[in-house]
């Protein structure tokens, strides 16, 4: 019997054969591997080795010296503060990033599925006008947005001064608060420092981050089934229960994801700390990623902004691996 079936198999292909499909899939992909090995990954390598020297504009030139190896000198310099950048505080600038990023991910989440929801009510009149409308703050081009919002906040001839005036019915030009550049602090305790830029800077975020957020909310709700919410009414469950029962659960696989994307956008957001605050007052708004431009611009020292660089790599990719083990927000995928 044995003998029958062996002689009656198929004779095994040659690894030639075997591997032919995976090489021609390989074969395909090659072109666009070779343009991310020019465009990505070589220039990662390239700054994890500049961050190890003194990497300066004068070694581009043919006859200047190569950079000379100063071991961890760099990412010395910056967790001790020794860097020429006015009022610099390495522990401070990062634990303002991390509040930056944190309290502007909350707010856009929350506010996006709250829009959303409202926005999924159904009979609601002019729905796709809204929808449509709220997306505009994404077009805009980022330098418009931060120099719009900065003359918003003007103390004399701002928008928001002026709506004040109005509210309390103070004469015009009565509240003149420099939101941008007031010097003392809201919060002062240890390395986490709030100025009042901070607000400023929120509130104009704000307006740039929550309509992404309730596109993606407003994707999630539209795939529940009609018939889950019956079922709950049925059970007597109301408003509160169907929310946290049917429309919760089916939110948190696409808006956990975004909101880790979101995170790490706004950890790295640069024009509206450079353009609107200019990093005041006293360097209070700066990030990590406005520091690092100033360390290649201002100060060219292109070594420690590479280490910086490094420092922002880790401390974001250790934030995405640990929020991600905790909210489980990529698990469906990985199963």
């Amino acid at each position: 019997m044995s003998v029958i079936a062996s002689a009656s198999a198929p004779p095994r292909r040659s690894l030639w054969r075997r591997t032919q499909n995976t090489r021609t899939a390989y074969l395909f992909l090659l072109p666009a591997l070779l343009v991310m090995l020019v465009i990505t990954f070589y220039p990662l390598v390239f700054q994890v080795w500049m961050s190890f020297t003194d990497y300066s504009l004068k070694n581009l030139r043919v006859t200047a010296p190569a950079p000379n190896y100063v071991g961890i000198d760099n990412y010395l310099r910056i967790l001790q503060n020794n860097i020429v950048i006015p009022n610099f505080d390495f522990m401070r600038v990062l634990v303002f990033n991390l509040w930056w990023a944190l309290s502007n991910v909350v707010i856009h989440v929350i506010l996006g599925v709250l829009i959303a929801l409202i926005l999924n009510t159904p009979g609601l009149w002019l729905k796709r006008f809204y929808r449509a409308i709220y997306i505009v703050p994404v077009v805009i081009p980022p330098i418009i947005v931060a120099t719009v919002w900065r003359n918003m906040f003007d103390p004399t001839n701002g928008a928001i001064n002026f709506l004040i005036d109005i509210i309390f019915r103070l004469p015009p030009g009565g509240f003149t608060l420099d939101w941008l550049n007031e010097p003392n602090p809201i919060i002062s305790a240890g390395p986490f420092v709030l100025p009042l830029a901070y607000f400023a800077l929120l509130a104009a975020n704000v307006w740039l981050g929550w309509p992404l957020n309730s596109v993606v909310a407003t994707g999630a709700l539209q795939s529940i089934p009609g018939e889950l919410y019956e079922a709950a009414e049925m059970d007597g469950a109301g408003a509160w229960a169907k929310f946290r029962a049917v429309t919760l659960p089916y939110l948190r696989p696409a808006m956990l994801p975004y909101a880790i994307y979101g995170f790490v956008i706004t950890f790295n957001l640069f024009y509206l700390s450079y353009f609107m605050s200019g990093g005041g007052p006293f360097g209070q708004t700066e990030l990590l990623v406005t520091t690092a431009y100033r360390l290649v611009n201002e100060q060219q020292l292109y070594g420690v902004a590479a280490a910086f660089a490094v420092f922002q790599f880790f401390i974001l990719l250790a934030i995405t691996l640990v929020t991600n083990r905790v909210a489980k927000a990529t698990a469906q995928f990985d199963a």
